[in-house]
């Protein structure tokens, strides 16, 4: 049950991070740093855990293939 929360939760971060870029792409506008304030401490742990994300993401996918 954990593991399928933890999918979930990743699947969603991920998600947003790529609904904010997609905006930043075509209209220019970025929701993360218009929520939380551009340059703030809340906005670089918001990247600071998408990144994370990110790399875990990447972690499962390539042990998936073994």
């Amino acid at each position: 049950m954990i593991e399928l929360n933890q999918k979930v939760l990743v699947g969603w971060i991920l998600a947003v991070a790529a609904l904010n870029w997609g905006l930043v792409g075509v209209l220019g506008v970025n929701l993360v740093e218009t929520i939380l304030g551009a340059g703030s401490v809340l906005t670089k742990v918001a990247y600071g855990l998408i990144g994370a994300v990110g790399v875990y993401k990447v972690y499962l996918l390539t042990m998936s293939k073994k």
